[in-house]
């Protein structure tokens, strides 16, 4: 005797799916609201201790009584209150000294973020990554994978005067855009492509179009891929864009040249041919100025002072195709960085 399965009621599969929804919706809500009061307690628990206890310097007396905490503590609510906990804890309120900052932040950060977070020497830094953890949703391996090749020091917003730098957070903080310096980064590591120390213009083209979905978490939030070799048309004469982008934060087109060696003057006025021709032909009224980004294997610093080209909204970046060790990458990043400050300050002086 055989039996035939009924089918399915259209409404009743949609009222299981509504369902689905809700439960679902319900089951995140309540695990993001755990979340935010147990780094809540972290917060204060640490805040307490510290004020307290340790009075802001770690005395031997102070140790022995937060030892002698987290045996009690431990003892009686798990391994979460373990003496090195308690430390982890400490920490955190000294890193995040304002509470609100900290109760907005636990609603969409996981205390495993916080504990990459607290460790980092640069409070500049630790601000940066924490908004771009907000702003792009990484995950806790997504915010190790960008400290470790040092995406704050590589941003040109690291460049800035530390007083224009904080503001710029302040005011990511307080819900505010996303400008161009947060994402155009100098330089960009691409050694994802694969490519050997010989390549042509062409190969690495090629290698970042097979490689796209890489290239686009290195570029940044928001881009997505609009064309390659874009074709423009100007007085009977062809012109092509490497690549072309749109990054929906900064609401404008991104235009990406890449060249092979070193940067060369000339290129700034190709770029802001490229760049002009997209404002009157592409950008749409509610949409911001077009930029560039120039790709190349080296920079020639007095050059591209001398030529302004941030006026202009063209970028110039060194890019690499190996990652160098860590100890190399960091010594010349923090080089690039003192280097450009030191450079604004002089301006600075000399406008006064």
């Amino acid at each position: 005797m055989s039996t035939t399965t009924p089918t399915p009621d259209p409404q009743q599969l949609a009222l299981v799916a509504e369902l689905r929804r809700l439960i679902d919706g319900a089951r995140q809500r309540a695990a993001a609201a755990v979340n935010a009061e147990l780094t809540l307690l972290y917060w204060q628990v640490g805040e307490r201790i510290h004020r307290d206890i340790l009075g802001g310097q770690r005395a031997g007396y102070g140790e022995e009584i937060v030892a002698a905490l987290g045996r009690q503590l431990s003892a009686e609510y798990g391994r979460g209150f373990s003496v090195k906990n308690l430390h982890h804890m400490v920490r955190f309120a000294e890193a995040f000294p304002e509470a609100q900052i900290v109760s907005t932040l636990s609603r969409q950060l996981a205390w495993s973020h916080f504990l990459e977070l607290i460790y980092l020497k640069d409070p500049l830094a630790r601000d940066f990554y924490a908004q771009m953890c907000v702003q792009e949703g990484w995950s806790v391996r997504r915010l190790r994978e960008r400290k470790d090749t040092m995406l704050f020091e590589r941003t040109a917003l690291s460049r800035q005067p530390e007083q224009l730098l904080t503001e710029e957070l302040a005011a990511l903080r307080g819900g505010g855009d996303i400008s161009p310096p947060l994402v155009l980064k100098d330089p960009y590591i691409l050694d994802f492509l694969g490519l050997n120390d010989r390549y042509l213009e062409k190969d690495l083209e090629d290698a970042i179009l097979r490689e796209i979905e890489q290239f686009l978490l290195e570029m940044g939030a928001g881009f997505t891929f609009v064309a390659r070799q874009k074709r423009l048309q100007i007085d009977n004469d062809d012109f092509y864009i490497d690549l072309l982008f749109y990054n929906r934060k900064l609401r404008r087109l991104v235009a990406v040249e890449l060249k092979i060696g070193e940067f060369r003057a000339e290129y700034k006025g190709q770029m802001e041919l490229y760049l002009r021709w997209l404002a009157r032909h592409e950008q749409e009224a509610d949409e911001n100025s077009p930029l560039g980004i120039i790709l190349c294997t080296g920079k020639k610093q007095e050059q591209i002072e001398l030529l302004e080209l941030d006026k202009s909204g063209i970028h110039v970046a060194e890019y690499l195709t190996v990652l160098p060790p860590r100890e190399a990458l960091q010594a010349k990043l923090h080089q690039s960085v003192a280097a450009a400050r030191q450079r604004l300050l002089q301006d600075k002086g000399g406008d006064e």
